[in-house]
């Protein structure tokens, strides 16, 4: 069965099982089923309306369940709303899926992770490495969120802070991770845009147009990645770019600054220089300085060391970096780097080849890998 297919009908599905009163849980399992069932005979006997096919199918499912329920009479009165035999509306349910995952009854954190593994299609281990914390918490606060909202009835939708940081999380995994969910972060990104007036909104689809727009330039032919300072510009998207900056200089107009609008802001500066050598990094410290004070976020100080060895020099890079903890993912390559500006390249190569161990992927293993190669090998030239 087509991935992508799965991936474009399961959120409708699953929504139009919520709104007929199944509650979250169960129609997760449900739709589950009608998948593995699609999987074994779409093949040989494709539908002609396979969202027709998959919502009849769970709701089926679902029916069965709850019928060995103990509350098997009550659950039983759904039968007669099984749905009519001929093609589903064609509508997107998506978007509204992330607003009735982020419900009033769980935790910000809490509703993004369940609505990264049940509307997203990221795994445990992604979700757990986006929030920095181990895959096993990570599958228990999953369960928990399931739990929680289990016989819940989905007709308080949540707040519009929760769906912009799942969408943020699924735009960063599409963009650097094993899936590919940028373009569709982007796409529901700009229906919320259409329908909310919220300078954050603005400012997360600013922030994605700008980093989508160096994709094409992020990696070589065989694949492997290309630094920022090294990409071709020429390959860079001016399209995305100019929307990106238009949406975002109009968002930083309302003078309601957020951590999205101050991201972008960074990412446009990158955008506007000609070459690396010629990026505002003094500006660029400024806005992780204000970044900083909106979130606090280990992350965030990391990457504005970096800005501030090129700024200041490496040596006030390090500085920075001296107060911040040696296990947050990355750190030991942004060390790596600095040390190698700092005119150090035994230590680089060391923390390079560390960093290449540490990496969360095998695009950047590699990478690191070859930065640590390639210092070694000028040493033993040196020798």
């Amino acid at each position: 069965m087509d991935e992508a297919l799965i991936r474009s009908l399961t959120p409708s599905v699953l929504t139009v099982l919520v709104r007929r009163g199944a509650d979250f849980a169960a129609a997760e399992d449900a739709v589950q089923d009608a998948l593995v069932e699609a999987v074994r005979g779409w093949p040989d006997d494709p539908p002609r309306d396979p969202k027709g096919w998959l919502v009849t199918v769970a709701w089926r499912r679902f029916l069965d369940a709850t019928r060995a329920d103990t509350a098997r009479r009550r659950r039983e009165d759904r039968v007669e709303e099984e749905p009519e035999p001929g093609p589903a509306p064609d509508v997107d349910d998506t978007l509204q899926l992330y607003f009735l995952c982020a419900h009033p009854s769980l935790t910000p954190s809490s509703a993004v992770a369940l609505t990264l593994r049940a509307v997203g299609g990221l795994t445990t281990r992604q979700i757990a490495r986006a929030y920095l914390v181990p895959e096993a918490t990570m599958a228990q606060r999953i369960s928990r969120a399931k739990r929680t909202v289990s016989g819940v009835r989905f007709d308080q939708p949540g707040d519009v802070g929760t769906v912009l940081r799942v969408l943020y999380l699924v735009f960063n995994e599409g963009y650097s991770g094993d899936v590919d969910l940028a373009a569709e972060a982007i796409r529901l990104t700009r229906q919320l845009a259409a329908s909310v007036d919220h300078p954050e909104v603005a400012g997360l689809l600013a922030l994605m147009l700008l980093h989508h727009a160096r994709r094409a330039a992020r990696t070589a032919p065989d694949g492997s990645l290309v630094p920022l300072a090294e990409q071709d510009r020429g390959r860079w998207d001016t399209a995305a770019i100019a929307e990106g900056v238009r949406i975002l200089q109009a968002a930083l107009a309302r003078d309601r600054l957020g951590e999205f609008q101050a991201q972008a802001a960074i990412a446009a500066l990158h955008a506007d220089a000609p070459t690396a050598g010629e990026t505002d990094w003094v500006q660029i410290v400024e806005w992780y300085d204000e970044l900083a004070r909106l979130t606090d976020n280990p992350v965030v100080r990391l990457n504005r060391a970096v800005a501030v060895g090129e700024a200041d020099g490496p040596r006030a890079g390090l500085a920075a970096l001296a107060g911040l903890d040696d296990a947050l993912p990355r750190y030991t390559a942004v060390a790596a780097y600095l040390h190698e500006r700092d005119g150090d390249p035994d230590t680089a190569a060391r923390l390079y080849a560390e960093a290449a161990h540490k990496a969360p992927d095998l695009a950047e293993r590699d990478h690191l890998t070859r930065q640590a190669a390639r210092l070694n090998s000028r040493r033993r030239e040196r020798r």
